[in-house]
């Protein structure tokens, strides 16, 4: 994945943002609207894609494009700083594949351990009952 390439196809919309900043809010337009195409992406190989549409697919719309909103400034551009480094952050951290888990055996004395313990216990609890009147 080249991030480079991947900014690059980009786009930005800016739009009138809700909130603080008084009257400024009405003047400009602050809010950042980041698209990216997942489908039509020449930056992602097939396999990459293929992971993202999975693993973003609550993100995605039905055309396979990711949108994602900035407002937290009044700066546009601070904003479109902000957008960028969360857009990339989500598609490094929904690239990386996790390690597979390799199932292991108890060991001998963990084994007899939980044996000793599961022992205990139910003398324990045998105490506690009410005892037999014969």
């Amino acid at each position: 994945m080249n991030t480079e390439n991947i900014i690059k196809e980009l786009q930005f919309k800016a739009i009138r943002s809700s909130g603080a900043g008084g009257q400024h809010v009405n003047k400009t337009s602050s809010k950042i609207e980041l698209t990216f195409d997942l489908e039509n992406s020449d930056s992602l190989s097939i396999d990459e894609k293929d992971l993202l549409k999975t693993k973003l697919s609550s993100k995605l719309t039905n055309e396979n494009v990711l949108i994602l909103f900035c407002e937290e400034t009044r700066s546009q551009h601070k904003n479109k700083e902000l957008a960028i480094k969360r857009f990339l952050r989500l598609i490094k951290e929904n690239l990386k594949i996790p390690k597979k888990r390799k199932p292991t055996k108890p060991s001998r004395t963990s084994i007899i351990k939980n044996a000793e313990k599961n022992k205990r216990k139910s003398i324990k609890k045998a105490l506690r009952k009410k005892p037999k009147i014969d």
